[in-house]
Order: structure tokens, then sequence, then C-alpha cells
């Protein structure tokens, strides 16, 4: 998932045998804590689930469900092969939120079904309610049948003006890290992988996709059927449906979006293949089929998300002259780090989004050139430096504590990504490309389709790579990347040698007010002018900044990642007439990463906070759920904060 890094370029019913409705104890998140006790050293134990998969695991899941955009809810039945490891294990537990259950049923081998009795915990809000299933007689396979609430914190449903047609509506979801289980009742952990099949209804003039086999010449007709053979984590479950088409990029690879946005995208996107080959020569055959692409409407939460074989991306990359294209080389990368080897347990994220980092990095330099990675690397190092300021100790560690009652999303930062990828490149400069390339694809060959712990990884290291120079790197050195704060002194920080150009011509218009020549600018790219723009300091004066707007044009810029940074430094300044465009901005847009530091930017005073808060009012129901929580949570905070001043 690309979520906060600089791209080139998230009422039960008991079925029959239960007499009446069941309303049990809360699950509290102490419990959560006293499990993780029981195993406190096992890092592959997950905190964020209630699931129990030392006892019985899914191994495959069929789903028969039906898109009803009116009620704005997903509902039919859910069919799972269990592998059952425990032969005293007498029940069956799933991870649900805000899901009405209407029957379980196990399924015979004659497909006969005969009821089982369930018991549906009250709802713990960041965990949810935890299923229970009693199975005396372990069934090799259960029925439920359920259907989501219009609220599900996995799911969007988007009314026609909110789409780029404005004709048909659309609906996608976001499972990472813990929302598939608001969709589906599952084992919600990347602990266990199951492969999967779908049959889903809708209406007939939407087209349905999943994170499957896509076919690029189905009908659209209101009947689709997905296979996934792979076995994948819960997280990367997805489903989308709207007015959708295809564009192909080659062979393997192509688009899916709504009609008025497919060629630009396909456009902007048409260097795949190349990505998917530069990643196959580094690291091994891409196992998933299809890679394509869906183009999602502007309330998409994140940059990407990787969901195997159709990576849903956002709209707001799509900029006409491929500056913020990585996105693509991110998420291609996961179809080895993330998809292929998965982290057992959020709480090893950096296995996940660490090694895509370093990857996209790899697969940027073999398309773009190595000073071009080296400038997302120093941009990406400088953010991070900046962030961890304000961060506790321990979240700054690679191998994160046990989470706890923690949500695994407010457990996610820059720390995952880029000390993640900053730590490989140190293995990779210590031991040198030659070593490290073959390490890594073995480390990708031999954990093929399973989920990994950084225990795991650190014995593989011990094994297959410190032996081939026993003094490159120090036992010290591995504790301080993997389990101190901040970054090690003796890390080698990445420096542009295009950006001192780019810090000349801002030193040199912060002394002088001339601004550089149009010979000097006429070739930055979108990380030459983030890079500029972040050096500027924390305020200017708002006649500098309308110097900056009158020959730049950053206010109601189309860039993203030039808006995030240009809006905050304006709204700071105390420059006026950058608001209204910024208020456009956030109400258009719905990534986080995007418009979250504009709304902590306002929020600061009375009269920020008021335009924020009409700002949300307005974009509220085109946001994601997820973007929703954290713009409400922060208006909240802000405003008790200043109602005690």
């Amino acid at each position: 998932m690309r979520s906060s890094l600089l791209t080139l370029s998230l009422a039960a019913v008991l079925a029959a045998g239960c007499s009446q409705q069941s309303t049990p104890a809360p699950q509290a998140p102490a419990d959560k804590s006293a499990a993780a006790a029981v195993k406190p050293a096992a890092r592959s134990h997950d905190e964020s689930s209630y699931a129990e998969p030392e006892k019985v695991v899914i191994k495959d899941l069929a789903l028969d469900l039906k898109v009803d955009f009116d009620a704005r809810q997903i509902g039919g039945n859910a069919v799972y092969t269990l592998d059952w490891k425990d032969k005293a294990a007498k029940q069956l537990v799933l991870d649900t939120r805000e899901l009405t259950i209407e029957k379980v049923q196990a399924v015979g081998a004659d497909g006969a079904l005969t009821a089982l009795p369930f018991e549906l915990a009250a709802n713990d809000k960041t965990f949810g309610s935890k299923l229970t299933i009693q199975t005396p007689d372990q069934p090799a396979k259960i029925r439920i049948d359920y259907h989501t609430a219009p609220t599900a914190s996995g799911l969007q449903w988007l009314e026609p003006s909110m789409t780029e047609g404005k004709q048909l509506p659309f609906m996608f979801s976001q499972s990472q890290a813990i929302h598939a289980r608001s969709w589906v009742p599952l084992q919600d952990t990347p602990s266990v992988r199951f492969t999967y099949s779908a049959h889903v209804a809708s209406r007939p003039d939407v087209m349905v996709l999943m994170s499957a086999d896509n076919d690029p010449k189905a009908a659209r007709d209101g009947d689709y059927s997905f296979k996934m053979p792979e076995p994948i984590p819960s997280y990367l479950l997805a489903i989308a449906a709207g007015d959708l088409v295809f564009k192909p990029i080659s062979e393997r690879s192509g688009v899916w979006a709504e009609p008025a946005m497919v060629d630009k995208a396909a456009k902007e996107f048409e260097d795949t293949e190349k990505m998917i080959g530069a990643a196959e020569h580094l690291y091994g055959p891409y196992r998933w089929g299809r890679y394509d692409m869906l183009v999602l409407p502007p309330s998409f939460p994140f940059g990407g998300m990787e969901n195997p074989r159709l990576t849903f991306a956002t709209p707001t990359v799509i900029v006409g002259d491929k500056s913020l294209v990585s996105l693509v080389a991110h998420e291609l990368a996961h179809s080895w780090s993330g998809n292929l080897v998965t982290n057992a347990s959020w709480k090893d994220i950096w296995l996940n989004e660490g090694f895509t980092t370093y990857v996209q990095g790899r697969i940027t330099e073999a398309l773009y050139g190595a000073e071009l990675a080296e400038e997302e690397r120093e941009i990406d190092q400088t953010d991070l430096l900046a962030e961890i300021k304000d961060m506790s100790p321990a979240d700054q560690a690679l191998a994160l504590p046990p989470l706890t009652e923690r949500d695994p999303d407010d457990a996610l930062s820059q720390v995952a990504y880029v000390k993640g990828s900053w730590f490989l490149q140190f293995l990779e400069q210590r031991f040198g490309r030659e070593t490290f390339d073959p390490f890594l694809r073995g480390w990708f060959d031999d954990h093929a389709f399973q989920s990994a712990t950084t225990d795991q990884f650190v014995e593989y290291l011990k094994k297959n790579l410190l032996p081939k120079n026993p003094n490159a790197v120090t036992p010290a050195e591995l504790d301080a990347w993997l389990n101190q704060p901040g970054i090690p002194a003796f890390a080698q920080k990445a420096r542009s040698r295009s950006f001192s150009i780019v810090d000349t011509a801002r030193i040199a218009w912060l002394g002088s007010g001339k601004l550089p020549t149009n010979q000097v600018t006429s070739d930055w790219n979108t990380q030459a002018w983030t890079h500029f723009l972040a050096g500027m300091g924390a305020t200017l004066k708002p006649e500098q900044l309308k110097q900056l707007d009158a020959a730049y044009h950053f206010t109601g810029t189309a860039n993203g990642e030039i808006a995030m940074r240009w809006y905050p430094l304006a709204i700071r300044s105390g420059y006026q007439e950058a608001w209204p465009a910024a208020g456009e901005f956030i109400e258009r847009v719905g990534r986080r990463k995007l418009i979250l530091p504009i709304y902590a930017e306002l929020v600061k005073t009375p009269e920020g906070l008021a335009f924020a808060k009409e700002a949300f009012a307005k974009a509220k129901p085109g946001y994601h759920p997820i973007t929703t929580v954290s713009v409400a949570d922060m208006l909240t905070k802000a405003e008790a904060g200043q109602a005690k001043q």
C-alpha cells in the first residue's frame, strides 16, 4: 500500500438451533492483551485478530454475493474449506465488524446443510465482533449467510455525482489492515492465506471486478464469476463495481477506469510492462498471471493498494507527465514483497512496506535512472527524519512491539516504508549488489506464498547473507536498525546531485528575491519542485508567496504532491489568497496523505478550524470511511484544544 510516501512519478441473529439472540459480554481489548501475553516471544501471534489459526485455518473461500447499491450493502453466503490443526478444537473463531450473521451451517460431503450454534460478541471499537461457531465434529466445510452494514468500514458507496462520469454509482473496498472483516467474516489476519472463488450479482449496468482473474473481455451483464488460485491473506481480498471499461497496455497488463479516464490512465501507465520486466530480471518471475490496474474516484484514501492481479490506484497520480507513476512501481513491487511474502502480523509491517519501497527504488532506477531513484530516497528520508521527531521511541523501531489494543492503521508510519528500505540499502551497500540481489531473490523464492516474521528474516539473514562477509555487519548494527529508535548514526543518507541546483536556486531567491530563470527550472520534475518547497522553512512573507504563485501557479495545481506542501505553507504564512483553492482541493480529494497536512494547518487557528469544518461538511459524503474517521478525529481534538484556551 502506498499511503504516505512521495510517488514518482487506507444486529446479529442466531441460526436455527439457537432459540434466542445472544447478548454476550463485550469482547474487550483487555482480552486481546491477555491473549497476546500467552506467547510473548512469538512474533507470529497477531494481536489484531480474534482468530485461532493454531487450531484451524481457512484454506479456501467460496463467495456467492449480491451488490445492492440502493441498500448500500453486500449480502449472500460464504463457504469455508477448513484445515483443522488441533484435533481437540471444538470451535471456529472468525473476525467480523458490523456484520449481520443470519445463519451458520455445516456442509456435509453430500452437500447437506446442518445448523451450527454460534455467538456474536458485542462490538469492540477497534477489532469488531468475535464470531464463535460451535464445531464439535470439525466439519470440513462451513457456510455462513450474512450481509454487511451500510457503514462498513471497508466499503465505500458513491452516488453518481461523486464519480468521473456522473452517470452510475460506484462501490469499492479497502481491506487493509483489518477492514476485510467488515464485508466478509474471516480469519482477518495476514498469517492465514487462502484461495478463493466468487459469484457476484449486481445491477446489469455496472462492471464488477475483484482481486482475482478479471477477464478483460467479460460482458457487463450483472452476473460475474472470479477465481483466485494463489493463496492470499484477507487484507488482499478486494471488490469494486462501477462504470468501468478496460484498455490494454500489454498482453498481461492493462487499465480499468471510468470511460472519461481510461485513455489518460493508459497513457500515464504505459511503462507498466517495462516495470514488470525490470522486477522479474531482479527478483524472478511474476507469479500472479495478469497485472491490471483499477483507477478509482478521487475519494480513494490511499495512493494505491496492491490487491493481487488488480492494483487499486488513486487518480491523483495521473497528471499527464508520468511524474508520479512510481506509484505503479511500488504497488507492482508488492507482487514480490507483501503479496508473495507477507508479514505474519501488523507489528512486522516493515517486511511488506520496507521491502516494497526498496524494490520500488530498484525498478525506478532500472527504468528512469539512478539519479531519479536517489531524488526519491532523499525526499523520503528527509520526511522520515522530520516525522520521527514527534514519534514515540517504540514506534521508531522496525520490529514493533505487540500492538495489543492499537488499531494497526494507527501504528503504520513512514518508519515501515523508509527506515525499512534504508536498512535494506544499508545491507546492499555493505555486501554489494552482486551478493545482496541473489539473497533478496532467495528470500522471495524460499518464502513464496507464506507469511513471515522479523525473527524469521533475521534467521534467514544470518544463514544466507552474513556468512558471505562475516565482518560486514555487526550484531549491534542489526539491533540498531531493527529494535532501536531513530536512524542509526552510521546510516548513509541519500544525496541527489540534481537537488544541489534546486537548493542553490532557493537560497538565492530567499536572499535576493530574484526567482530562478526558466532556463534553470524548465527541466524540474515533481521531485525538484517538492524539494524546492520543502526547504522554504516554516513560513514565508505573504508577498513572497504571491511572487512564487505568480511565477509557478502553485495555487490550484493539479499535482497533489505539490498541493500538499504548498497549501500548508500558505496557510501557516497567512497567504489568504490560497485558501479557496485549498478548500476546493480537500473537498474534491479524499487521499489522506494529500489532505491531512492541509487540515492539520487549518485547525491551528479558530478561523482555520471553522474553514476546515465547513470544507469537511461538504466533502464528507464523498470521503471513504477511513478518511472520514481521520479528519473527524483531527477536528474534534482541535475543537477541544481551542475550547480550553
